[in-house]
């Protein structure tokens, strides 16, 4: 005779549930309907459904440990065909919001991601690291605001070599230790949750296989994004994701780019490449490409999330990132706009708010609502390699369906 489970609710994991997003799980009676209209929900273990009644019983260890909310793309259709208005896609963007805040430390950065009241104190770490540097270099200098050859060179205020790359590549490697870290406590909680078992599939040899098929078939594509529907404003919020991953794909190439012929040239000398670049050499304008890109992307983003919705309701983790990234495309194209127009004052100020900008883009991202790029590859490589499958896939031979 098996034992019977005994269930012991989180009361304080269901009101902070209820504050950060899911105030309104309470009125889910478990009609199903959410599962029956979600285009990615699988057959077996199908999700938001199962997850409503968790979080009403307060089963935080369930909920913190569910692979499905990393799956669930929060198209709102679930929300929106909900009879009691119980909203189960803001349940699901609660749990990744509660995910992004407590799932590596330190805490207090979590803690300060959560509110726009902490937003000061995110803003003063890199804005006081620049505003030292500035005043340094500007004694040294003998002008904020200064020319070399009665040209405007960012370099004489805030050196690369000494100032952007050292802090920028400790910014960098910091946070991909912070999502290392993550990603391992997320298989750990995945590991201690039912597996589901698929009929004719055979699972990829290994990890790296099935990070390589959900990159190539899922992420390149956004292919699950069109599964959520190809109507408005589904499909404003596809384009607008797909226009800013490959502008931000086109940024990160200039980078490296920028990156190697600067510290290649100073072994090779033939790789160096003179700064500021001109405007028609290649990477720059690749870089153009990429900036206008941002921008393309946040105007569909930001037309999403203006837009009265009952299927998908803005949070401050929404907001924050996309207004971050506004900051970080405006302060970029107009420091170069400064520059050339040789307006010394504008073009350094504005160059320091997009280093302050960039600077939280890239630190504060495994707390933010971008550390879902990396959180969500993860899940879906872990899905795949395991069998939990959101939607039929395809083989070399067949189809095979979840049972």
């Amino acid at each position: 005779m098996s034992e019977p489970l005994r269930i012991q609710p989180n009361l304080e994991f269901v009101q902070e549930l209820q504050a950060i997003g899911g105030q309104d799980l309470k009125k889910c009676y478990q009609c199903a309907t959410c599962s029956v209209v979600c285009p990615l929900s699988p057959m077996d273990r199908s999700f938001p459904r199962k997850e409503m009644v968790w979080a009403q019983w307060g089963l935080k260890d369930r909920l913190v440990n569910d692979i499905d909310m990393w799956l669930c793309h929060k198209c709102g259709q679930c929300s929106e065909q909900c009879p009691r208005g119980a909203k189960p896609g803001e349940l699901m963007s609660a749990l990744r919001n509660m995910a992004y805040r407590n799932l590596m430390g330190p805490k207090f950065i979590g803690e300060w991601m959560s509110s726009i009241k902490h937003l000061p104190k995110l803003i003063a770490i890199p804005a006081i690291i620049y505003l030292l540097v500035w005043f340094v270099t500007g004694s040294l200098q003998g002008t904020p605001f200064p020319l070399e050859h009665g040209k405007i060179e960012f370099g004489l205020i805030f050196p690369g070599d000494y100032t952007i790359d050292p802090v920028f590549v400790l910014v960098f490697f910091f946070a991909v230790y912070t999502f290392i870290r993550g990603i391992g406590k997320l298989y750990q909680g995945f590991d201690t949750q039912p597996k589901t078992f698929v009929l004719g599939y055979h699972p990829p040899e290994n990890i790296w296989v099935s990070l390589y098929q959900v990159l190539k078939e899922e992420v390149v594509t956004h292919k699950k994004w069109k599964d959520c529907g190809e109507e408005e404003p589904e499909d404003t919020k596809f384009k607008g994701h797909l226009v800013l991953f490959y502008s931000f794909i086109a940024l990160a190439v200039v980078t490296g780019i920028v990156a190697f012929t600067h510290w290649g040239g100073k072994v090779l000398p033939f790789l160096h490449m003179p700064y500021p670049m001109a405007l028609w050499n290649p990477v720059k304008i690749l870089a153009n490409i990429g900036a206008i890109g941002l921008f393309v992307g946040l105007i569909y983003l930001t037309k999403r999330r203006v837009a009265p919705s009952e299927k998908d309701e803005s949070s401050y983790y929404d907001w924050y990132l996309i207004v971050l990234i506004w900051v970080v495309a405006v302060t970029g194209m107009l420091s170069q706009i400064f520059r050339i127009a040789e307006v010394a004052g504008l073009a350094y100020s504005v160059y320091y708010l997009h280093l302050v900008s960039v600077f939280m883009l890239i630190a504060y991202t495994p707390w933010s609502k971008l550390g879902h790029l990396v959180y969500r590859i993860a899940a879906l490589t872990y899905a795949r390699r395991h069998g939990r499958l959101s939607t039929e896939i395809e083989t070399d031979k067949n189809k095979v369906y979840v049972i």
